[in-house]
């Protein structure tokens, strides 16, 4: 039997994977924690692989590995392969304030047509500016930059500094991914190419000799120190999209902490107001994203109020009719992100005597939540990316409430696949492409499938006080 893993180091865990490489058959896994916070030490996601590694019996007997990892956060690196200082992840946003600097600079219709993007405060690139202004003296020392999957893939393949490493620290053997590098906010990834002057005007010095990671095409790969086929590895939302072996067409909703949209488009997206981030995916295609504030954690909270748990939260909202009598709830609760609404609170309109009831309020947190996602949904669809049907995953998407309404909202097939970690799967996928030249087709099996229930009625409600 031939074996391939694949590796998700995500913000809160390490989990890897392996398969067979022949039917994408899970023969085992492991996983291990990481240490909670926005600015992390990069050597703990070396010990948690290791860990993790090990607690999935080891891959030396693997013949392909691929790592996926979060997106956006900034590993710096000297010239002699080591840390300058701890990376800053995705969800640090200390460097907001440099992505209104460099949107300024350069004009969000201008930056979007250059990268895909607007810079916003997760981008590698404001992270880059923030250093720049905030600790110039380690702005100065860098001379490469690597995202936290690219960084892990050089370790694991032999690299690094002189005394911790086999094959020492050649900074050119740093590789990547389209689907990562399109959320540095200086790569283009229509073009396949980097942005130099937009990373020299991030830190604020001529960057032409500063190393970035070579970018490899989804089938192409490097080896490690054992001889092992290493694929290119990928970021997180990219991953996932690969695990489920999703295509053009289909649209993944994910309802964690965070709401998640993303499409598998054929063409890339530029949208200057920064709605949609107009990333690349693992597969040679885009992958447009949308991201909310507010998803989980709302269902949670009006549980919590109904002192229900989530199966009782269900039983209320599909005893109410949809649109629930007029009651609407802006699920705001945190602010937003999408529209961009920092300071905003939660409001429940629509109020009666008649509409003020357990079920009605039940229903409007999970419509509220659903409704928001498909607000950018509609955002993609105006830039032309094409909606199939939703795979619908995450905490939430086992809820028979959410999947219900998810058909009445979307208005296209709801697909809830069977609960896994794809996005490690999805590097395990990657890896067996790169081992065998040809995108396996292993598509998991299906939870739930629930036909369109287009209820305009309920969206329309819903516009009328995003004002």
């Amino acid at each position: 039997m031939t074996l391939v893993a694949g590796v998700d180091s995500s913000t809160q865990s390490c989990k890897v994977i392996v398969r067979d490489a022949a039917t994408g058959a899970v023969v085992r896994s492991g996983r291990a924690s990481h240490p909670d916070g926005s600015e992390v030490d990069p050597a703990h996601w070396w010990r948690a692989l290791g860990d993790a590694i090990s607690d999935a019996g080891g891959i030396d007997d693997v013949a392909a590995w691929s790592i996926a990892g979060q997106q956006h956060g900034l590993v710096a690196l000297d010239a002699d392969g080591r840390i300058i200082r701890d990376a800053l992840l995705w969800n640090d946003t200390r460097s907001a304030g440099a992505a209104a600097d460099l949107a300024s600079a350069v004009g969000p219709a201008a930056y979007a047509a250059r990268t895909g993007l607007v810079p916003v405060a997760s981008f590698t690139v404001t992270k880059l500016r923030w250093l720049a202004d905030s600790e110039p003296e380690n702005a100065a020392r860098v001379a490469a930059v690597a995202l936290p999957h690219d960084w892990l893939t050089w370790r694991l393949r032999g690299f690094g500094p002189e005394g911790e490493s086999e094959r020492g620290p050649q900074l050119d053997e740093l590789v990547t991914d389209r689907s990562d590098a399109s959320g540095t906010g200086y790569y283009d990834a229509s073009r396949g190419a980097y942005d130099r002057d937009l990373l020299t005007l991030a830190l604020r010095r001529d960057a032409s000799g500063i190393v970035l990671p070579r970018v490899l095409g989804p089938a192409e790969h490097v080896a490690d120190g054992e001889g092992r086929t290493v694929g290119a590895g990928c970021g997180d939302n990219a991953g996932a999209a690969l695990g489920m072996d999703a295509r053009a067409g289909d649209v993944g909703v994910s309802i964690g902490t965070s709401g998640t949209v993303f499409a598998i488009a054929e063409n890339p997206v530029h949208d200057p107001t920064g709605t949609v981030a107009g990333f690349a995916d693992a597969s040679g295609a885009y992958l447009p994203i949308v991201t909310t504030l507010n998803a989980a954690r709302v269902l949670d909270a009006v549980a919590a109020l109904l002192d229900v748990d989530h199966a009782g939260l269900a039983e209320l909202a599909l005893a109410a009719d949809p649109g629930s009598a007029g009651l609407v709830l802006q699920p705001w609760f945190e602010g937003e992100r999408t529209p961009n609404r920092p300071d905003a609170t939660a409001t429940l309109f629509g109020m009666t005597l008649a509409s003020t009831t357990r079920e009605n309020l039940a229903r409007a947190a999970i419509e509220g939540v659903l409704c928001g996602l498909a607000e950018g949904l509609d955002a993609m669809r105006e830039l032309g990316v094409e909606a199939k049907r939703v795979l619908l995953t995450g905490g939430a998407a086992q809820n028979p409430a959410v999947q219900t309404i998810a058909a009445e909202v979307f208005g296209v097939d709801i697909v809830v696949p069977d609960p896994g970690e794809y996005v490690a799967l999805g590097a395990s996928t990657q890896a067996a492409w790169a081992l065998t030249g040809e995108r396996p087709g292993w598509r998991p099996e299906a939870l739930a499938t629930l036909p369109p229930a287009p209820t305009p009625a309920l969206r329309d409600a819903y516009r009328a006080r995003l004002a």
